[in-house]
C-alpha cells in the first residue's frame, strides 16, 4: 500500500512537472525575446545588457536568444524548445509572433505620424528639451541633488541600487535629473503598468469626443446578449478595475496575466472572454486584463485611426516624441504594460495631469478628468482611482501608503519600480525608473528625503 502511494505521488509530481514546463517554457522564451527586442530597437541597448540585467533570474536565465539584424527580430528558446520570436516594426515597437503567421503580422499596414516638436533642442521644456539658465524659487538645490543621488547609491533604500533614471519637475520646470550609466535623457524605458494610465487617457479622449460615456454598458458586442451578465459591466467599472471578471494577476508563474501578455494574439479578447465572478462595480481587483479590454474598446471605436490616435491626440500635443505603445499581433495596444518613453516624456505625461489636462492653454483632457482619475474606487481601501494609484483615501485622508508624501499625491505605477508621482499641493512631478525585481525600493524614505528640499 505504501509503495503504491509513493508511486502515485511520483506520478503526480512528474505529471505536474511536465504540465508546468509545457506552460512555463513558452513564457520564458517569449518574455526574453520581447524584452530584448524592445530594449534593442527602441532603447538602443545591447542584447547582452538585457540578458545580464532583466533576464538574470534563475528561470529567465534558462533562455537562449538570437538577434537577427536583417529582419529586426529576436528569437528565443529554452534548451531548444518552445521557440518564440518578437519582431520590430517602425512606430510600433516590438510584437511577439503569437497565434499568427509572421508574414501576416509583417503585412499589417501602418504609417506613423511625424513626431512633434521637430526641433526639441531649440524649444524650452516642457514642450522641448532646452533648459533655462535660471530655476524657480522655493527649493534647496543642494538638498535636492543629494536626494536624487541617494536614489542611485544609498543602500538604505535598496541594495544593490536599482534606479536608472530620476527626473524632478517643479512649477513646470525641470529642476533635477540623473541617470545610471548606459541610460540618459534620450533612452526610452519601459513603463510596464504605468501604461495603464496612458490607456485611461485614450479612453478619456473618446469620452471628450462623445464617442463613449462612463455610464456605457454592453461596451463589447460579445457581451451584449440579454442573458450575458457581462452586459452590465460599465466603462466606469473597467476604468476602476471593478468589472467583476474572473482574473489572476500573478507574475511568479503561469497565470492569466502571463498567458495574455506572452502567449495570445489578442490581449483584450483573451481578457474579455473571462466569465463574471463578482457583480460589476462591487469588488475591486487589480487586473491588467481589464485595461486591455479598454484598449480593445478604443480600437473598435477608432478603427483605422487607432494606431496613430495616441500620438495625434496626446504625444505630439505635449512633446512626448519618444513614446511608443506596442501592439499585440491583433494590432491592439497592450495597454496594460507595453509602452516605452524617455524619463522626460514620462514626466511630461505627469505634467499633463498635474495641470488638470491643460497644456500651453489648450485643454487636452476632458474637464475634471484628473479629478475623476484620482477619485477613490470602492473596495480599494483608498488605494486606487481610475487607472491611477492613490497615496491616500481622498475622501477622508486615511489609508496612507506613503506617510512622508502629501496625501493628495497620486501616481502611475509600474512593475519593477517604475513610478510617475504627481503631487498637486507641491506643484511637483517626480519620475523614478529602474530595475527592481523584488519591488523593495523604499519610495517613502527616498521621497521623504527629496521633499526636504522644498522645506525652505
Amino acid at each position: 500500500m505504501i509503495k503504491k502511494l509513493i508511486l502515485l505521488v511520483l506520478v503526480f509530481v512528474v505529471a505536474y512537472g511536465i504540465y508546468y514546463v509545457s506552460i512555463a517554457l513558452p513564457v520564458i522564451s517569449a518574455y526574453g525575446a520581447k524584452n530584448i527586442c524592445s530594449c534593442v530597437f527602441l532603447s538602443g541597448r545591447t542584447p547582452q545588457s538585457v540578458i545580464d540585467n532583466e533576464l538574470n533570474s534563475t528561470l529567465l536565465s534558462l533562455g537562449s536568444f538570437e538577434l537577427n539584424e536583417d529582419d529586426q527580430s529576436i528569437t528565443g528558446n529554452v534548451f531548444g524548445l518552445s521557440e518564440r520570436k518578437a519582431i520590430y516594426r517602425k512606430g510600433l515597437g516590438c510584437t511577439l509572433v503569437n497565434e499568427i503567421e509572421e508574414e501576416e503580422l509583417r503585412a499589417q499596414k501602418f504609417e506613423p505620424l511625424e513626431k512633434l516638436p521637430l526641433n526639441p533642442d531649440t524649444i524650452y521644456f516642457p514642450m522641448g528639451d532646452l533648459l533655462p539658465d535660471t530655476l524657480p524659487n522655493g527649493f534647496n538645490q543642494e538638498v535636492l541633488e543629494e536626494a536624487i543621488n541617494k536614489a542611485f547609491n544609498d543602500e538604505s533604500y535598496l541594495y544593490p541600487a536599482g534606479t536608472r533614471s530620476v527626473v524632478v519637475v517643479y512649477k513646470n520646470q525641470l529642476i533635477g535629473e540623473q541617470y545610471l550609466e548606459e541610460f540618459n535623457k534620450d533612452v526610452p524605458q519601459l513603463g510596464w503598468s504605468m501604461t495603464k494610465s496612458v490607456t485611461g487617457t485614450i479612453i478619456s479622449l473618446l469620452i471628450k469626443d462623445n464617442r463613449l460615456s462612463l455610464e456605457d454598458q454592453s461596451v463589447l458586442t460579445e457581451w451584449s446578449k440579454e442573458d450575458d451578465p457581462r452586459s452590465e459591466i460599465s466603462l466606469d467599472d473597467l476604468m476602476r478595475m471593478s468589472s467583476g471578471l474572473e482574473w489572476s494577476e500573478i507574475y511568479a508563474g503561469p497565470s492569466d496575466a502571463t498567458a495574455m501578455l506572452f502567449k495570445r494574439s489578442s490581449s483584450g479578447e483573451f481578457a474579455s472572454e473571462k466569465p463574471l465572478e463578482f457583480e460589476p462595480g462591487k469588488k475591486w481587483y487589480y487586473s491588467s486584463g481589464t485595461t486591455n479590454i479598454l484598449s480593445l474598446i478604443a480600437k473598435k471605436e477608432l478603427g483605422d485611426d487607432y494606431l496613430n490616435f495616441p500620438r495625434e491626440r496626446v504625444f505630439n500635443k505635449i512633446g512626448m516624441r519618444s513614446a511608443v505603445m506596442e501592439p499585440d499581433p491583433s494590432g491592439t495596444f497592450v495597454g496594460s504594460s507595453f509602452m516605452f518613453a524617455t524619463p522626460r516624456d514620462w514626466a511630461r505625461f505627469g505634467l499633463l495631469y498635474l495641470n488638470d489636462g491643460v497644456w500651453e492653454s489648450e485643454r487636452i483632457l476632458p474637464e475634471d478628468w484628473a479629478d475623476y482619475s484620482k477619485s477613490v474606487t470602492k473596495d480599494s481601501k483608498g488605494r486606487y482611482g481610475a487607472q491611477f494609484w492613490l497615496n491616500a483615501n481622498r475622501t477622508d485622508g486615511t489609508d496612507i501608503r506613503l506617510p512622508n508624501v502629501p496625501t493628495d499625491a497620486y501616481m502611475a505605477s509600474g512593475f519593477q519600480g517604475q513610478r510617475v508621482f504627481i503631487i498637486p499641493s507641491m506643484d511637483l512631478v517626480i519620475v523614478r525608473l529602474g530595475y527592481d525585481p523584488a519591488e523593495n525600493f523604499d519610495f517613502n524614505a527616498w521621497l521623504g528625503d527629496l521633499l526636504e528640499a522644498f522645506k525652505v
